[in-house]
């Protein structure tokens, strides 16, 4: 593709961005978890970092912020710095600078970002990207022999010519046109992330008291207020206590304790005439009982008729029956 196709075409998405508008950033939802959305920052200032370095390294799906992190905090000799970063070829294309070098232009975002692969003014890696800002340049190229991505920064004056002199189609990027890309800390998200779960277990906290309050509150109201009808459990209560009543009389009034006095006087009468109780039966309120006795007996015990039971017993006595 030739410059001129180039500019062409960038002549067209600016026509394009004109129409449509730059994507501008929302709040995300670490943001809404933690109560910060007002406090969101969507128009970021564009800001060349002096401190700004870049690279690739392996793409490994599902660790691409992990391994920037990794890979930019070596490169810049220290844990806080900020990233931003692009995945294609399987590879992750990335810039990075330390945190300090943002001290001066905090809500700012990098126009470089958008020439990485992927974003919205890439091109191809045979294109040099320039951005110049307040006398400083920067440039973004991929070396033709080892493909590697550079990043050029420093004075306008030493930088452009230097950049100019190579044999390689040239793209100028504009802030106001280039779809924004901000930068990443994971420091920050961390925190961010720690306020969002603070605030979500402090409304769940808050919602759990209102239900209990909620629930100890009707039920003072329905104790306190609600008039209850207790005729009906009185005329339970006094139904099952005259039933409780009449199961006691008619315990106390069994004659289990004359049966006892009964079984007691055909023992001593039976012993008398060297006899033996064999069964004593109450069944339906009528008694039957049954004895071994001599084969000479004959006649009645207390007054009890009795009747002999035809056959002669193992110790040659008689079985006789009574009942009552």
């Amino acid at each position: 593709m030739s410059f001129f196709s180039k500019v062409s075409k960038t002549t067209a998405k600016q026509t394009s961005g004109e129409k449509e508008g730059v994507a501008r950033l929302q709040p995300g939802l670490a943001d809404r978890l933690a109560g910060e959305t007002k406090a969101f920052v969507k128009n970021l200032v564009p800001y060349l970092p002096q401190e700004l370095i870049g690279g690739s390294i392996p793409h490994l799906a599902g660790t691409e912020e992990e391994a920037v992190w990794n890979a930019a905090s070596q490169a810049c000799g220290t844990e806080k710095v900020h990233f931003v970063y692009s995945v294609e070829d399987k590879r992750i294309w990335y810039l990075a600078c330390p945190s300090s070098a943002l001290a001066s232009s905090p809500d700012s975002w990098c126009p470089l970002a958008a020439a990485l692969p992927g974003n919205s003014e890439y091109w191809d890696r045979e294109t040099v990207y320039l951005y110049e800002q307040e006398g400083m340049a920067s440039a973004l190229r991929w070396d033709p022999d080892t493909g590697r991505m550079q990043v050029f920064i420093g004075a306008s004056r030493t930088l452009l010519p230097r950049i100019q002199s190579m044999d390689a189609n040239f793209v100028t990027l504009n802030p106001d046109v280039a779809d924004v890309v901000p930068w990443r800390n994971r420091m920050l998200k961390t925190e961010k992330l720690s306020r969002g779960a603070a605030r979500v277990l402090l409304l769940v906290g808050i919602f759990m008291n209102l239900v209990i309050f909620g629930i100890l509150s009707f039920q003072y109201f329905y104790t306190n207020i609600v008039k209850r009808d207790l005729a009906k459990v009185k005329r339970d209560t006094d139904r099952a206590a005259i039933n409780l009543t009449l199961q006691a009389n008619q315990s106390l009034q069994s004659d289990t304790i004359n049966h006892m006095v009964r079984i007691q006087a055909l023992l001593d009468e039976l012993r008398l005439l060297d006899g033996t109780l064999v069964k004593y039966e109450v069944s339906s309120g009528k008694v039957v009982w049954e004895a071994l006795v001599k084969p000479s007996f004959t006649g009645s015990l207390k007054g009890v008729r009795t009747e002999v039971i035809p056959g002669i017993e193992k110790d040659g006595r008689v079985r006789i029956r009574g009942n009552k």
